[in-house]
């Protein structure tokens, strides 16, 4: 009796509210209190509760009273001694002082090379919070549920120390935030095993020094050569070095077989040259301009990617560094996106076998919202990749701000990643051992848990912000600190000097092999593999070099079309579709077999379906891409009778063939930026996969123009890289208001040059099914911009017979289809694009305008000009040209055409424009004065040609 009193006396007196509490814990989540508190509570869920039932208990209520039957049953528990009462609350105590170390420990953490920082006062790390003192040191209490010896009991003075040493040293850890318990208790016993303390071989250290010497002398090689050019130093960060070779030697040795970086400029340079081995020479060259200029344009060395492959101590490992402009962040789900896509050619599904590493700055990190978004899409079933490793190059200043409080609003830069529940170690730069300890711990999780992970590299910048600033002059204190500092690798060879793992000699041996190595042009990192090639490898050859003219036979033979448009429209026995779905695979069946033109979302469909048949993949994604935005789509079914997450879906274009390529279709997360930037580095990586991001409406896609801009448009003229990505921007004036109107034609148009993509406007089901075939079948690859439409999808007049997709082509221009108009007596040719080209033969009509011309330019850019002339010789003796749009006069494709329709014009004829007025917004918000401008800009359309004026 006395045996089960001492057992369990500690839940009585003074310790039941603390117990209730955490028992209240307990049933909320199990994993939120200590594991010896957890098994006993466990066992008390198998405790028939008072009135013999054998129910789980839920509520607070029922726990008082068990407490109460619990503590009468123990008649003499009354009797407990005040010493041993006091001595299983200070158990709870400990605990309690256990678990805020885990939490909090990293706050106390000796992180800051520059040591500017008072250690802040925070109470729960203090025995006495928990009413522990001097006295308590040597007490032994239970240690069962930490990992720091193989002891159930050790003293607190041991168990202080152990705390310290494992949560406050060069290493602070941050993971208690994490839900799963098996995650948490993984990080207990990696770090409490060893206390956070590494326990390298005298080679190894010897190699970490290798990788100091190589990041300082580069940069001070560098310095050296070439005062006051722009490099982004890594001085002062040169353990960052260090990580990434045990990234890259440890990520072979675990199964890892591609690597995909992401930076921006600190550091990049050393990552080119110490990590991915690029030559020496090759870099000299680019600082001294005598590189090749193989570009149309070209960029700055440091936004210049690499590609390798290094030999790993598990084997061959591909490096690749991605291009990246100065949108620092932006990169990074660029960098997702061409993990994914080398993932799926590799049929990974869990992401063992490709890393995704990006590097951030402290500031950037912090303040740029496409971290938010790229992290958002982390564990997503479309964009997962199976966890990235995030190294932070945190300098302490971001970009010339040194205070917090002006360059985040959170206590780390790393903050955000607890959105995700990611695990961040907090690492002292000046120690680089445990920078090395951290990446493998960071890589370690990654691989196990398939999770993002952080390593924040707390460090200084030597130099300002690039070498051509003076950061004293807004920092004098820190940089005094910093003038003072003698280098991390001067530290650590001393150190190792210390440990006599080296001869004192051997530093300064070390720093002129590397400087020689520099002088001669070699390699730093050994061996680079020169001729080594996986089979994973995507060969891009085939696309390279080729013309616009090299086009591929779009149109597919009627029995296919029939044999195709059958099994997109049947479905399995059983499978209850919506009555309104039923109707639409009965239209398309009935479209399949001939008997009715063939409409939009039809078009579509047969375009996706020949194409995984002929095994080209589809990727398609979009924040409501497998319905559509306008319901035309459907091509994911729903079960009426099964939720989606209950194998309650049927995707037809997943089963048109045996054998065939995958379709894939993904409603994505409210995001543009990072899904875009994703859908170009999956486009980027695999030229055989037609990606398409497809906005929800046409005018979201503002928030990714940096996508846009330095990436889709100017990649290939920058960096050499061809990209297949097509984005559908449905567009159209329909009264919707100015945030639901124009996809932006005349930002696109604008960026066009140098033949760098297509910008096309199709107005029938027959142009979207030869368009998109094409963008495969075609032996080269460009981004294509699609402007698709709204009201059209469902507009008899844009539908197509069966005939038009089993011959013909696309047709960048479509002339005159009215047979009644004799081309002998046309006055006007009136020139558009898009859906306008229906509302201006509907007013033909009223008008009985039987002397003007409707010309369809379907293609913007490149401009088809053999085309267009073609149609205007037909009307020799038409004297006037008029460019009509829906878009506002600013707006549109018609500053961007005019310059082209002028040039192809005879001789004497006149151009104008027919349109809305400039405005400083996409459209109007007010449906009367959406009406009132469409009619007046029709009526411009067949009147006398007014204001601008434009004569051949």
């Amino acid at each position: 009796m006395m045996q089960q009193y001492r057992s369990n006396s500690y839940l009585f007196g003074g310790n039941a509210p603390y117990v209730e509490e955490l028992y209240e814990a307990y049933l909320l989540n199990p994993g939120s209190v200590p594991d010896n508190w957890r098994s006993y509570f466990d066992a008390l869920q198998n405790v028939p509760a008072v009135d013999g039932s054998e129910s789980r208990d839920v509520a607070h209520a029922p726990v008082i009273e068990s407490f109460a039957q619990r503590a009468k049953a123990n008649a003499f528990a009354v009797k407990a001694s005040a010493a041993e009462l006091a001595v299983a609350r200070k158990q709870v105590h400990v605990q309690s002082l256990i678990a805020a170390y885990r939490s909090l420990g990293a706050r106390w953490a000796d992180l800051d090379p520059l040591k500017r920082q008072e250690r802040p006062k925070i109470p729960e790390l203090e025995p006495a919070f928990y009413d522990l003192s001097e006295s308590d040191m040597d007490i032994t209490f239970s240690a069962t549920n930490t990992y720091f010896t193989k002891a159930e009991q050790q003293t607190l003075r041991e168990i202080l120390q152990a705390l310290r040493e494992t949560y406050c040293g060069t290493l602070g850890a941050e993971f208690m935030h994490i839900t799963e318990p098996a995650e948490k208790r993984w990080w207990q016993e990696k770090l409490e095993s060893i206390r956070s303390k590494p326990a390298f071989v005298a080679e190894k250290k010897v190699h970490i020094l290798d990788r100091l010497t190589a990041a300082e002398g580069l940069e001070r090689y560098l310095h050296t050569k070439y005062v006051g050019q722009k490099r982004f130093s890594l001085e002062g960060g040169e353990s960052f070095i260090a990580a990434m070779d045990e990234l890259v030697n440890r990520g072979g040795e675990v199964g890892v077989q591609e690597i995909v970086i992401g930076m921006a400029h600190r550091g990049r340079l050393n990552v080119l040259v110490n990590t991915l081995g690029k030559m020496p020479k090759d870099l000299f060259a680019e600082f001294d301009h005598t590189a090749p200029e193989e570009l149309t344009a070209g960029d700055v060395k440091y936004h210049q990617g690499f590609s390798s492959d290094v030999t790993t101590r598990g084997g061959p490992v591909h490096l690749s560094l991605a291009f990246n402009p100065s949108h620092l962040e932006i990169v990074n789900p660029v960098v997702e996106g061409s993990v994914k896509a080398r993932l799926d050619r590799r049929g990974d599904q869990e992401g063992d076998t490709v890393l995704p590493v990006l590097v951030h700055g402290d500031a950037a990190f912090a303040g740029q919202g496409v971290v938010m978004e790229t992290l958002a899409l982390a564990q997503t079933r479309g964009y997962y990749t199976g966890g990235t490793v995030h190294l932070v190059i945190n300098n302490q200043i971001g970009f010339t701000t040194s205070d917090p409080r002006d360059s985040r609003s959170t206590l780390y830069c790393t903050d955000v990643v607890k959105m995700i529940e990611a695990p961040v170690l907090h690492v002292n730069g000046d120690d680089p051992e445990a920078v090395v300890l951290a990446t493998q711990l960071a890589l370690d999780y990654r691989q196990q848990f398939n999770k993002d992970v952080v390593v924040d590299i707390v460090c200084f910048r030597k130099l300002g912000h690039n070498e051509q600033d003076t950061p004293s002059l807004t920092q004098p204190l820190m940089y005094k600190k910093i003038a003072a500092h003698p280098g991390t690798r001067k530290l650590y060879a001393e150190k190792l000097v210390t440990q006599g793992v080296i001869p004192a000699t051997a530093p300064d041996e070390m720093v002129k092999a590397f400087r020689a190595a520099m002088d001669e042009g070699k390699h730093t990192v050994d061996p680079v593999l020169t001729n080594f090639k996986s089979k994973y490898a995507v060969d891009w050859s085939p696309f390279l070099g080729r013309k616009w003219t090299d086009a591929g036979d779009t149109a597919i033979p009627v029995t296919e079309f029939r044999r195709l448009a059958e099994r997109i429209t049947t479905v399995p026995s059983g499978f209850k579709v919506h009555p309104l779905v039923e109707k639409v695979l009965a239209d398309r069946a009935a479209m399949g077999r001939g008997e009715v033109n063939v409409d939009w979302g039809m078009g579509e469909h047969m375009a996706f379906a020949s194409l995984v048949a002929s095994g080209y993949p589809v990727r398609l994604s979009g924040e409501d891409c497998g319905r559509g935005t306008f319901t035309h789509r459907h091509a994911v079914l729903h079960d009426q009778n099964r939720e989606k997450w209950d194998t309650g879906t049927y995707i037809p274009l997943q089963n048109v063939a045996d054998g065939q390529a995958p379709y894939t279709v993904i409603d994505s997360i409210l995001s543009e930026e990072a899904v875009l930037g994703f859908e170009y580095g999956y486009a980027a990586a695999e030229p055989n996969t037609l990606v398409i991001w497809e906005a929800q409406f046409g005018d979201f896609v503002n928030g990714a123009q940096v996508v846009i801009d330095q990436f889709i448009a100017s990649g290939e003229v920058k960096w050499g890289r061809s990209n297949g990505l097509t984005l559908m921007l449905p567009h159209g004036y329909e009264g919707q208001g100015p945030e639901h109107s124009s996809a932006r034609i005349e930002r696109f148009l604008q960026l066009s040059a140098d033949t760098n993509m297509q910008v096309v406007q199709p107005t029938t089901a027959s142009q979207i099914f030869h368009v998109l075939r094409r963008q495969m079948v075609r032996p080269f690859r460009k981004p294509l911009i699609l402007f698709t439409p709204k009201s059209l999808l469902r507009n008899k007049d844009a539908t197509s017979p069966l005939a038009e997709f089993t011959k013909g082509e696309f047709k960048t221009v479509i002339g005159e289809l009215d047979a009644t108009i004799d081309a002998a007596k046309v006055k006007r040719v009136v020139a558009c694009s898009g859906k306008v080209y229906y509302d201006l033969v509907k007013k033909r009509a009223e008008k009985k305008a039987s002397d003007v011309a409707i010309v369809r330019v379907e293609q913007l850019y490149p401009f088809p000009h053999k085309a267009f002339a073609a149609e205007l010789k037909k009307y020799p003796n038409a004297t006037e040209i008029t460019w009509c749009q829906d878009e506002p006069q600013n707006q549109g494709a018609w500053f961007f055409v005019q310059h082209y329709i002028h040039e192809n014009m005879l001789e004497g004829q006149r151009l104008g424009y027919a349109g809305r007025p400039f405005s400083a917004s996409p459209a109007v918000g007010y449906a009367h004065l959406h009406q009132e401008q469409q009619k007046a800009l029709l009526d411009q359309a067949f009147g006398k040609l007014k204001g601008f004026v434009l004569t051949k």
